[in-house]
């Protein structure tokens, strides 16, 4: 037992000039900007300044970058956004020609649903102006307009109104659809190298 101690002892004896050489040295900046060299490591506070890693030899064995300022990461999102949004473009179309044909497409989609809400507004106005002359033929016969049908030719002002809403929504939808179709053409002719 004590002959395995000693081997032991020995070894680690051994071991510990080797192992304490093959310690590393942190090289970073204060607070004051002086360079500091440290064996235990660099400081919280200092670790997003970047730092060095030196061996022994005083050799750089590894660099560590400062990180990057808020601006930085900022660009870096908007040139991921940016990359995933052409990758996008390019699964969509192959060329400005599809974007074209795709524009066409939702405009006919969206000129079709306003067809359909200015068909409503002309049923609705003919609806409004038969009951309006009902209530002008009972108003000129000395009669009172019944509160029913005061109340149906206000509800039609108010459905006319809703439609014109409606009308202004998908007018907005085309102009924006024209928009952004016209960006995604740019954009695509400059990722083929093709002029706009």
């Amino acid at each position: 037992m004590a002959v395995v101690l000693a081997r032991i002892t020995l070894l680690v004896g051994l071991l510990l000039p080797l192992l304490s050489g093959a310690a590393e040295i942190y090289r970073y900046t204060n607070a004051s900007g002086q360079p500091v060299l440290d064996r235990q490591g660099v400081p919280p506070q200092f670790i997003g300044n970047g730092y060095q890693v030196l061996n022994e030899q005083g050799r750089v064995i590894k660099v560590v970058p400062p990180a990057p300022s808020a601006a930085e990461r900022q660009r870096q999102a908007e040139e991921k956004a940016r990359a995933n949004s052409d990758a996008q473009l390019l699964q969509l179309y192959s060329s400005q020609e599809d974007i074209d044909r795709a524009l066409e497409r939702k405009l006919a989609e969206v000129d079709g649903m306003i067809s359909v809400v200015k068909g409503n507004q002309l049923s609705l106005t003919n609806q409004q102006d038969k009951l309006q002359k009902q209530a002008a033929e009972l108003e000129r016969s000395g009669h009172e307009v019944p509160a029913q049908l005061v109340s149906q030719i206000n509800d039609l002002q108010f459905e006319q109104a809703r439609l014109d809403k409606d009308i202004a929504r998908y007018m907005a939808v085309r102009a924006q659809a024209q928009a952004s179709f016209a960006a995604d053409r740019v954009r695509l002719g400059e990722i083929l190298g093709r002029q706009p």
